[in-house]
Parts: structure tokens; sequence; C-alpha cells
């Protein structure tokens, strides 16, 4: 099926967004007709800040984790009928005037899971996060068996298969990390990454972020121990890691303007 704005929704975990979660999702509207939000027990006013937006809220009544908030919106999508969703995390970072090309990818990819890949401009990404997400793309790529780039990013595309998984453990940025494996296993699909920016707070801008709610030696260790453990329950290790090493990364920039990176390109 070929995917576009009215069989894709977007779903947007939230926790303690007040400070953009309205410009997110008024944002979102423009890309796609079906927008999920997943308020996971704000207790900052997030929900009052959607007042009047034409989109399905979903309310935890105590913080449950982005890993529960992924897994309703994906249901909620599949229940709609949805062939697609798109998930955005909810205080800025991400644009969703990218959803379309996350789209287009897709129709030119029928058989990977779509990852928006922080690669535009990466040098506005922090030192240490751009360290941890080298570590991380090392590791979650060994439990797929070929190299992916930036497998911590949250905004991706997946289709209804892989929405409708069952039993995918792991909690919270773990979830998203463990969604990359079961796909690759369980479903055979690969993973093709389209470069996307992502906006962060820097000196020489005046727009305001909440501070990230990943932290990175807590959760790089949760997410190395739940790969490393993926990994061994797979067996052959030494080959495993061959078999990654040999499948360079899927990059589709098919509007060339992959800057400041140095990729192996397979559009």
């Amino acid at each position: 099926m070929k995917l576009d704005r009215h069989n894709t929704a977007i779903v947007i975990p939230a926790l303690n967004e007040r400070l953009r979660i309205r410009e997110v999702v008024e944002s979102a509207l423009r890309e796609a007709d079906t927008v999920i939000v997943i308020d996971d027990g704000s207790d900052d006013g997030t929900a009052d800040c959607l007042h009047g937006l034409p989109i399905t809220l979903l309310r935890h009544a105590t913080r449950m984790g982005k890993g529960a908030s992924l897994r309703d919106g994906f249901a909620e999508a599949l229940r709609q009928g949805k062939a697609a969703v798109v998930t955005m995390d909810g205080d800025g970072q991400h644009q969703a005037s990218d959803v379309p090309r996350l789209i287009a990818a897709a129709n030119r990819h029928p058989q990977c899971l779509v990852n928006g890949a922080r690669l535009r401009r990466r040098e506005q990404q922090p030192l240490y996060r751009r360290i941890g997400n080298d570590f991380g793309d090392w590791g979650i790529s060994w439990g797929c068996g070929f190299r992916i780039r930036d497998t911590q990013s949250g905004q991706r595309l997946y289709r209804a298969p892989a929405c409708a998984l069952g039993d995918i453990p792991g909690e919270d940025f773990v979830f998203e990390a463990q969604m990359l494996i079961s796909c690759a296993r369980q479903l055979g699909y690969r993973v093709v990454s389209v470069p996307i920016e992502a906006r962060y707070k820097t000196v020489h801008s005046n727009e305001q972020f909440r501070r990230s709610h990943f932290r990175p030696l807590r959760d790089l260790w949760r997410i190395t121990a739940h790969v490393v453990r993926q990994v061994w329950r797979y067996g052959d290790v030494i080959g495993q890691y061959r078999l990654t090493r040999a499948n360079p990364p899927l990059i589709d920039d098919a509007d060339g303007r992959l800057q400041n990176t140095t990729v192996e390109s397979s559009a």
C-alpha cells in the first residue's frame, strides 16, 4: 500500500511538554490528517495546551514511560485503520516538515523501517549526545545484523506490521532500541535512514527547549545491557558481528541536502 498523509498517523508521546507541545502538534496537523498525543501523566498542564485541536488525546493517570506511550499510540493508530505511524517527540526537537520525506522514503523502501537520522548539521548536537549515539549505534546495529545511523532517534516511520508486533520487551528508550531489533529479526526489515536536522538549545539561538528526558549514563547503560542480552540470545556472536560490519548503513538522501557528514549512501 502506498503511504500518504491520509493513511499515516503521527504519534507524539508527551511528558511535561507545556513549553512547546501546541506548536509541535499544530505543525504535525499540517502534515497528517491524524495526530495522536499520549500525555504520560504530565503534571504541568500539557494536555490543557491542546484544547480545541482536532487530535486524539490519550492520557495516562500516572507516568508509565515512553515505551507504554508508544504502545498505546500504535494501538490507537491501528484501531483507526492506519497503514503506518510516524513518531515525533513533543519537545520541538523534531520538525514535522520532515514527515513527507519519511513517507516518501517508506514508499521507495517498502521493506524498511524509516529512521529520521540526525545527520544534518550534526555539529549542533551536544558532544556528549553524539558520543552516546555513536556507542548506541555500534551495539544496536549488532543486535539487528546490519549497521544503522542514529539508532536513538525518536522520529521514525513504522508500517502497520511493526506497530502490531506484540511482546516487545523494554521500557522508555530501551523500547525504541528493541523495536529496531524486533523489526529486523521478526519482520525481516532493514532500516533506512533519512537525514534530518534536529533542533537544540544553543548559544546562537533564542529558542527554548526543555531539558532532555534522555540521561546518557543511565539510559545508555540500560540500552547496552538489554542489547547485549539480545545478542547472546541469538547466538553466533562473532558471526553476527562480522555480518553487521559487512552491511553498511542504508541512507536515503533523495534531495541531496546532506551536509557536513561522511556516510555510505544507498538510495
